[in-house]
């Protein structure tokens, strides 16, 4: 059965190009399901009924998110097509098993005042404070996704111009303007905090304590003890300050399409959830300020 998953991981990284993200939460979600199949003494994917499989989602569905199991059954549909194609199996029991309607989540945002607020807490004597500041003013002036920003490298940055580039998803290339603010921290960052944390050559823009690249956990970490000490109470995490990029120019008057391009979405039904965040501000305000409310 293992065997079978490999093979499809190796499909999906020779012709499909996924990222190395992309094919980890792949793996672990199918390990995760062969794993339930072998507890329930199945050795071969042509093994696996339609009814295990239902009963392995009814199972997931009462410990975990709407949007978990989703992924669950996207990635059991793909691979079962995988399967059919090869001749793994001769039947798809995935056939007929219909993906839940996705249920909306509005994205949490922070306000204008509060992301001022998360700027301004970083200890900008300190090289790893200014490092954090830097980091934030780039996230919040280019929506870059966590992903994107600790694989940024500064053959990338183009300062003089205004822009940098960056690989998103399905490893498309796209260049997004970048603010005189975010370019001067990102400048004294690199004049008085990097030179201090580097040893030898990292072509990564932003490094750990140890002079490494910085990753996705240590963003994440970085960024919650932030907001802890600027005193919000919000859960924020690294995409929250793109949510928040992305309201705000739309609330600014920016037009959805191009805060599709800047974010790298592929449609624009996934940019347009921003509206409704900026709709369901807007009713807020009015309930609170309209003097027959």
């Amino acid at each position: 059965m293992e065997e079978a998953i490999l093979d499809y991981l190796h499909f999906l990284k020779v012709e499909k190009g996924l990222s190395k993200n992309t094919l980890e939460s792949y793996q672990r979600d199918l390990l995760h399901f062969m794993q339930a199949m072998q507890e329930k003494k199945k050795t071969k994917w042509s093994e696996v009924t339609r009814t295990d499989i239902l009963a392995f989602l009814e199972e997931k569905k009462e410990n975990y998110a709407a949007s978990s199991v989703n992924r669950y059954i996207s990635a059991l549909r793909q691979f079962y097509l995988f399967l059919r194609q090869d001749k793994w199996i001769e039947e798809n029991p995935m056939q007929y098993i219909d993906t839940p309607k996705k249920v909306q989540h509005l994205p949490d945002t922070l306000t204008l005042e509060e992301v001022e607020r998360i700027l301004e807490t970083p200890d900008t004597k300190d090289p790893l404070g200014l490092r954090n500041r830097a980091i934030l003013e780039v996230m919040y002036a280019t929506g870059l996704r966590v992903s994107e920003l600790i694989h940024l490298q500064q053959k990338e940055l183009h300062l003089a111009m205004g822009f940098i580039q960056t690989i998103g998803k399905g490893n498309k290339e796209r260049i997004i303007p970048i603010g005189d603010v975010a370019v001067r921290w990102l400048e004294r960052y690199f004049s008085e905090a990097r030179p201090r944390l580097v040893k030898g050559e990292v072509p990564e823009v932003f490094v750990n304590a140890h002079g490494r690249p910085l990753t996705r956990q240590g963003i994440w970490k970085n960024i919650k003890a932030i907001v802890r000490d600027a005193g919000i109470k919000k859960n924020v995490t690294p995409h929250t300050l793109r949510h928040s990029f992305a309201t705000h120019l739309l609330e600014n008057g920016a037009d959805l399409r191009m805060v599709q391009e800047l974010l790298g979405h592929a449609s624009i039904s996934t940019t347009q959830i921003y509206t409704h965040v900026t709709k369901q501000r807007m009713a807020k305000i009015y309930q609170e300020f309209f003097p027959r409310e």
